[in-house]
């Protein structure tokens, strides 16, 4: 690591199979906590390359617990985090309002580093049990349109980087990685991520797949569509820029989409948007994303999905996606 080290501080980049190589390292636990926390700093300090992005994903994929979900055609709503916004849980409500529509979900998630409560958080905290357990998998993706990949089950080998990414508090290119380590491998996504660079990156990885797929950056600096500003877009077909005014409705603040300051709160508001008691602003938010993710899979317009989105939050079929993951959960 020493030697990785100080080519890293002389502005050297890894090749593919050396940040690949490396993060298999850590995983193996052949590096003490000083070195990983280093390692991870001076990716804070300068950008990634797509070659380093590339080897620590293949190494993430390798070392992953694999799931094998290919029976179902299923979309993932995951963003990197790491933007700093604290919103409420966006994209995990967007998740059951994607299922309530119809659309599989398999919704990769973890617990908040850089942020108050993270997906697996507010999930825990109202009563869904996470497992790796195949037949419950498709149990619930059957009956409830979702399943919950908890990536700390599916991703054993980073149990030596968990503790040190928790203790600097501050988005890592760990966050960089969650959305491309589906342990499902779906063939749909859609990727927030927390600035335009991240969005280039991870265009040209995507192009080397055979996803369909939504990489997104909204332009007031958020890792998913917030309506306060416009927000980039890349897909498979286009290049594309969402207003609220694209999806006729009125732009919102920043201060309507706050997430809270506990996982308590979070976990209210998230109950609120289900149950129909959230505000205007709220449910515009989550159904611009879910919109997204849904005309991903049916190969719809945006403001197509959008409309069948409002449906599925207002007729309570998010919420009764929600309620059949809790039961199957239990």
């Amino acid at each position: 690591m020493k030697s990785i080290l100080n080519r890293l501080i002389n502005q050297e980049k890894l090749t593919n199979q050396e940040a690949k190589q490396s993060l298999i390292n850590i995983s193996n636990g052949l590096y003490n906590e000083s070195q990983i926390a280093s390692f991870l700093t001076i990716y804070m300090m300068r950008s990634v390359s797509i070659q380093e992005l590339s080897g620590f994903r293949d190494a993430l994929l390798e070392l992953c617990l694999p799931i094998d979900l290919s029976d179902f055609n299923t979309v993932d709503l995951c963003g990197t985090g790491g933007d700093g916004k604290n919103t409420f849980n966006i994209s995990t409500l967007a998740s059951f309002v994607v299922a309530g529509a119809g659309v599989k979900v398999t919704k990769h998630g973890n617990y908040g580093v850089s942020s108050v409560c993270g997906s697996s958080n507010v999930l825990e905290y109202l009563g869904i049990k996470f497992t790796n357990d195949l037949s419950k998998l498709k149990r619930t993706l059957d009956q409830a349109g979702i399943c919950i990949l908890h990536a700390p089950l599916f991703h054993p080998a980073m149990k030596h980087v968990a503790p040190i990414r928790k203790a600097l508090g501050v988005k890592t290119f760990f966050n960089m990685l969650g959305p491309l380590v589906n342990p499902a491998r779906p063939k749909n996504q859609m990727v927030g991520v927390f600035n335009l660079e991240l969005a280039r990156l991870y265009g040209y990885l995507f192009q080397e797949s055979a996803k369909n797929y939504a990489i997104l950056h909204d332009l007031a600096g958020y890792d998913e569509i917030s309506l306060t500003n416009t927000t980039k877009v890349i897909t498979n077909h286009q290049d594309a820029m969402i207003t609220a005014q694209s999806l006729k409705v009125n732009s919102v603040t920043e201060a309507a989409i706050f997430g809270g300051v506990s996982i308590q709160e979070a976990a209210h508001i998230f109950v609120s948007i289900l149950e129909g008691r959230g505000t205007e602003a709220q449910n515009n938010v989550v159904c611009a994303n879910a919109g997204l993710a849904i005309s991903i899979v049916n190969n719809l317009t945006h403001l197509e999905g959008f409309e069948l989105a409002k449906i599925s939050l207002k007729e309570k079929k998010a919420l009764k996606s929600f309620k059949k993951l809790q039961t199957l959960s239990c």
